[in-house]
């Protein structure tokens, strides 16, 4: 059955086209063309014959409105007709938006419609995004009792094995052997034991890619104890892990060229009597002294020893992405991830690779006067703002990270939120990949493989 793109201002062409019974129903129905509006129209024997879809024609990507295909056209086989301008855009929405998380459910959910992929489209490149995604959103949504610290390290030691990588783990009190104070710290709270996961996959002289995730699987704010409502998503507090292993995922399916090496602190930041407190002065593997002013702000430390680590081999792209800050979603909201760099060319290539993929993502500032709010007076640094009223947390939480990385070429630190909080066309409610696809895109054109 053809699903045909429309506008308000081809609505009336398109009707015009079809049969007299067809275009008497769309009239009836009073459809008009609003962006991401489904119509199933009928044929002589009164099935569905056709659809048509509203196109977002005030967005940078029209087409992505197909993503609504999927949740509101009933079982059946489509395909993609006139009106679209760009059907791999249309055929990716659409598949992004069949995702369903089932892992719990006794029964399964109803069947879905199905859409021919246009003649064209390259099936690898649009499986190896989905699987990518899929992998992200599938730990995101997993609940903690069944992803601790140790399921999460599984998770990407399995994915790194079926590539022909390796995976080295660091477990509990092995952390302060190896030079992983802060994980430690923060994991020491909880029963299920920290680890700091270092996989790595590629040549060794290949250019060398590091990605750092904040893999906290629950985060109950420790002795700053969260308020019960704030809880209720606390699984996605590993949503930096599972954005950065789904990034993986596309890398090896791939085979970039690249020697990639992904480091991802795991840990469950509970209350217990061995939980660190508020006024804990902390040691991190960089050598900085870190004061905790809030016990609820344990993801950038664990990323700091996660980035040192990363940084002692001085990788031409270090990315951290992390769950990070309220005040990121204060500013830019749950669907406009801030990232934070130095480096303008790659800020400037970057901007245009989500922009080409309808990732969206904005560029913060690093803006350095504001390292004042993180002094403190028995330590070397404070890890969040106390003397700034506040202001700027999820600056100077990057400010904060910066402070562990003076090796890397470039480095590109995100503040994601990780999860879509309502159904869009691409993005379903609940665990969400966020900045991925763009740095996916932004990798193939770094690193083409047949370079």
């Amino acid at each position: 059955m053809p699903v045909y793109g429309v506008t308000p201002e081809t609505l009336e062409e398109r009707l015009l086209q079809l049969p007299k019974h067809a275009r008497a129903w769309a009239q009836a129905a009073g459809y008009k063309a609003g962006a991401a509006k489904v119509l199933t129209l009928p044929g002589e024997d009164g099935r569905i014959a056709f659809a048509l879809l509203g196109l977002d024609r005030e967005g940078s990507h029209p087409d992505f409105a197909a993503g609504a295909l999927a949740g509101s056209l009933p079982a059946g086989d489509y395909r993609i007709a006139e009106g679209f301008a760009d059907t791999d855009t249309a055929a990716l929405a659409f598949a992004l938006s069949a995702y369903r998380f089932g892992r719990y459910r006794r029964t399964s959910s109803a069947e879905l419609p199905r859409l021919m992929v246009p003649s064209g489209t390259d099936v690898g490149a649009l499986g190896i995004i989905l699987d990518g995604v899929g992998l992200a959103r599938d730990l995101i949504n997993t609940p903690a009792n069944d992803l601790g610290p140790a399921e999460l390290a599984d998770e990407a030691a399995r994915l790194f094995a079926a590539h022909g990588g390796t995976t080295e783990v660091v477990v509990g009190d092995d952390l302060l052997d190896k030079g992983f104070p802060m994980v430690h710290a923060v994991g020491a709270g909880s029963d299920r034991a920290p680890r700091l996961v270092d996989c790595t996959w590629g040549p060794q002289d290949a250019p060398k890619v590091t990605l750092v995730g904040k893999g906290v699987v629950f985060d109950t704010g420790g002795l700053d104890i969260k308020p019960s409502n704030a809880m209720l998503l606390m699984k996605k507090d590993m949503g930096g892990a599972a954005n950065v292993l789904g990034l993986a995922s596309m890398i090896m399916a791939a085979k970039l060229p690249v020697r990639l090496r992904v480091i991802i602190p795991a840990v469950e930041n509970a209350i217990s009597g061995r939980a660190f407190r508020p006024g804990d002065i902390l040691q991190s593997r960089k050598g900085i002294t870190v004061e905790i002013g809030n016990t609820d702000a344990e993801g950038r430390l664990i990323l700091g020893d996660a980035l040192a680590l990363a940084d002692e081999e001085a990788p031409e792209i270090l990315i951290d992405m992390a769950t990070l800050t309220g005040a990121a979603r204060v500013a830019l909201g749950p669907d406009l991830p801030p990232f934070y760099t130095d480096d303008d060319t790659l800020a400037d290539r970057l901007a245009a690779a989500a922009h080409a993929v309808n990732d969206p993502l904005w560029r913060m500032p690093l803006w350095k006067p504001y390292a004042k709010y993180l002094e403190s007076r028995v330590a070397d640094t404070n890890h969040i703002n106390t003397t700034g009223g506040g202001f700027a947390g999820s600056v100077t939480a990057a400010l904060f990270l910066a402070k562990f990385v003076e090796k890397a070429e470039s480095w590109v630190h995100f503040d994601i939120y990780g999860w879509s909080p309502s159904e869009r066309p691409g993005r379903p409610k609940g665990g969400e990949a966020q900045a991925i696809r763009a740095l996916f895109s932004l990798f193939r054109e770094r690193f083409p493989v047949d370079a």
